[in-house]
């Protein structure tokens, strides 16, 4: 794999456009969250990396279904619904404010009634999207340079969600705290979590941790240009201290989670390879310490390869 396919995007070089992005995404989050029967740990909230941006999916609606997405190729944000109706603008500088009344018109117009909860979650302050002002801009190059990052983590995280057959969610963007994750499960029910997130009730995170777990993920931040992270939920004893894979990975006491910077796996020979490397030590590090059946979950995603008629 060729590193050039690694954008370099500091995040101090793009924390504005970060941030108003941050609040888009929740607003199109919570659309989904409006209408989509509740799935397991809040998986039916989640956006998906595709070939142009970030994807609700299908979103079903009375008989048939819509979609939203973001376009960080033409910088467009598209909605389509299945009787055909489409409506789009520019994504371009705005105050969040606008952004949330053009796309809860451009959903009046396409005739999908929806009511989401007015502010964001996970933040705090938690400024109301309709009195929100302060969040406007939108810097196309660096959008589209983080979907690239999203592009490259969500590609190899795939490969490494393929190893395993036991519960593991897909890649997907939660949009609480714009990070792209990968969630295996031993089979076991955890401890009920103690909750805390700023602006989000208690019970978001009982759903979201009601099973033990070995996560995984990318966010834009966490290092000069964003990181890679793996925690486990509950921690097993020891955990901090197992290795974490490649050079630059660490186990950071503030996050309680490991840490590999993304620009550790920009700058390395073979990027995807150190990127795995971090992927598969953490999760080893959660599932021995915690005694997962390691043989019932796992697999050779090329166990078929060799296979003839």
């Amino acid at each position: 794999m060729d590193r050039h396919a690694w954008p370099r995007l500091r995040v101090a070089d793009w924390q504005d456009t970060r941030d108003t992005l941050h609040m888009w995404t929740q607003i199109v989050g919570k659309i989904r969250l409006a209408h989509a029967p509740l799935v397991n740990h809040w998986w039916q909230v989640t956006l998906y990396v595709t070939p142009r941006g970030l994807t609700t999916s299908a979103i079903p609606y009375g008989a048939g279904a819509f979609d939203i997405e973001f376009d960080f190729a033409d910088h467009r944000l598209t909605m389509r619904a299945s009787d055909g109706g489409t409506r789009e603008f520019g994504l371009e500088p705005m105050p969040v404010s606008e952004f949330y009344a053009r796309t809860m018109r451009a959903l009046d117009e396409l005739g999908i009634e929806t009511r989401i909860q007015g502010h964001p979650n996970e933040v705090d302050p938690a400024l109301p999207f309709a009195e929100d002002d302060q969040h406007a801009s939108y810097d196309a190059e660096s959008a589209y340079l983080f979907w690239q990052q999203l592009l490259q983590a969500a590609r190899v995280m795939g490969e490494f969600r393929s190893r395993f057959v036991g519960k593991v969610s897909p890649v997907h963007l939660f949009w609480g705290a714009t990070d792209l994750a990968c969630t295996r499960f031993s089979g076991r029910d955890a401890p009920e979590h103690p909750g805390g997130a700023p602006n989000c009730g208690d019970w978001v995170m009982v759903e979201g941790y009601s099973q033990e777990l070995s996560s995984c993920g990318f966010w834009p931040g966490g290092g000069e240009e964003g990181a890679f992270y793996a925690y486990a939920y509950p921690e097993p004893e020891g955990f901090a201290a197992r290795p974490a894979g490649p050079p630059g990975a660490f186990y950071s006491l503030e996050n309680g989670q490991f840490l590999l910077p993304y620009e550790a796996v920009r700058k390395a020979p073979d990027p995807d390879r150190a990127l795995l490397e971090f992927l598969q030590a953490t999760y080893e590090a959660a599932a021995d310490l915690a005694h997962w059946d390691r043989p019932a979950l796992e697999a050779d995603p090329a166990r078929w390869t060799y296979k003839t008629g």
